[in-house]
């Protein structure tokens, strides 16, 4: 099978690193790739975002998949222009993208299908959702972007003022541009985070494993939000019982919403959640593999990715059975380019790759922001790698990681040191696991 890999950053490369390994393929495509692609699959010069082209390279090369990496092009309909060309396609629909595409969108889908999340106000003008913020009795609330800004349209505030400063820069002096046209506030939800993931062809759902990620940019997580900054894999306080609470409550529901509402769903649902005291909530809809979540589930995932990528797209996921995980912990610890998550560095010679994956069999180093010049790797992004490790303990996966990040330097580099230290209190998890 000739397979085409649409993107060019960490989650594609680790998407590419695992198909690669699959005995079913036959040539491996990415558009556009990257540095570290390059050493597994073809890249071919076309945008991600460019859906003429993503279309026709397809059709040219007579590709039997196209696993869609970013959000940009589901929602601007790549997968309903593939299918409509009858080329298979790993990746939902324009409608089915609104999930990520629209937080407004995403949050009446959940309040309509009595979905648990945060109770919240949607806006279209500024003028009013200040009014609204003037008058709010708790903090903090929590101010988001409806359309796409990268991972970086959430604001945590814990006053009015601040807020309010907020809501100016996202609807007036449009930071994130279109993405601001409207804005949601809503409850700042308190307990522990959690992505878990789904892939479902609209009538059958497999259930990933679980992932935390990191999204501050500084360590105790402060300073501004990211597109991630590290993440661990399983989430110890995801217990058997709590699992089953988020595919009863979420995903299951989550799933026949989306039946009820029409849309045919083929591909990723990706679920960010506030596990409560009451129970799970959902924060968001993402309708890809995260970035870096992909990386730890790639390293984790011990089943050829393949089939299941193909009898997604083709509508025969029951076929298969659950996929078979390592037991070992993975850690992965993103390095950025200074500047990041505002404006960042690029071009800066990359030392120490060879090195890194050296240190220990159970270290990849996936690429992101990089691109290849001659025999060197440059800085191409804001996040430039995320260094993985597998250990037979979380601890000991966090130490390969971050020999990994130390065997490796360019100017302006920095990193988390705090990745996979975040653990929940045993009472906590107790807590959360007896919410109704």
């Amino acid at each position: 099978m000739k397979v085409l890999v649409v993107g060019g950053g960490g989650r594609e490369h680790a998407l590419c690193w695992k198909i690669a390994r699959s005995p079913l393929l036959g040539e491996l495509l990415c558009a556009p790739g990257n540095a570290g692609t390059e050493r597994i699959a073809r890249n071919v010069p076309v945008a991600a975002k460019d859906v003429d082209g993503i279309v026709r390279l397809a059709r040219e090369e007579r590709v039997g998949l196209v696993v869609v990496g970013p959000e940009e092009p589901l929602c601007a309909g790549l997968a309903d222009r593939l299918r409509a060309a009858d080329v298979p396609v790993f990746g939902p629909g324009a409608a089915g993208a609104r999930l990520e595409g629209s937080k407004v969108f995403a949050k009446e889908l959940l309040e309509k299908h009595r979905i648990p999340t945060a109770p919240a106000r949607i806006f279209d003008r500024s003028g009013i959702a200040k009014a609204y913020l003037e008058g709010c009795a708790t903090w903090p609330q929590v101010v988001k972007a409806d359309g796409l800004a990268g991972g970086k349209g959430v604001y945590i505030t814990g006053d009015a003022r601040s807020a309010c400063s907020v809501v100016d820069a996202l609807m007036e002096e449009r930071r994130h541009g279109d993405a601001g046209t409207k804005v949601l506030i809503e409850e700042c939800l308190v307990g522990e985070e959690a992505s878990v993931f789904a892939v479902t062809d609209g009538d059958t759902i497999l259930i990933l494993e679980p992932v935390q990620d990191y999204k501050r940019v500084g360590d105790d997580d402060t300073g501004p939000n990211t597109g991630g900054m590290g993440v661990y894999s399983p989430v110890p306080m995801l217990n058997r019982r709590l699992h089953k609470q988020i595919e009863q409550r979420v995903l299951f529901p989550t799933l026949h919403a989306l039946r009820l509402e029409g849309i045919d769903f083929r591909g990723i649902l990706f679920v960010g959640l506030m596990l409560t005291e009451s129970g799970p909530r959902v924060l968001e809809y993402n309708v890809r593999f995260g970035d870096p979540e992909c990386q730890a589930l790639m390293r984790r995932m011990k089943s050829d990715l393949l089939p299941y990528l193909a009898a997604t797209a083709e509508g025969r996921l029951a076929e298969l059975e659950a996929p078979d995980w390592d037991p070992r912990s993975c850690v992965g610890v993103v390095a950025a380019a200074d500047g990041y998550p505002d404006r960042y560095r690029e071009g800066d010679p990359i030392q120490g790759l060879d090195e890194a994956e050296a240190l220990d069999e159970v270290v990849v180093v996936f690429h992101a922001g990089t691109r290849a010049q001659g025999p060197d790797v440059l800085t191409a992004g804001g996040r430039v790698l995320c260094v993985t490790a597998l250990g037979g303990s979380l601890e000991g996966a966090r130490e390969a990681a971050y020999a990994g990040i130390d065997a490796i330097s360019w100017d302006g580099m920095f990193c988390r040191r705090d990745i996979a230290r975040r653990r929940p209190a045993p009472e906590r998890a107790a807590a959360l696991e007896g919410g109704s």
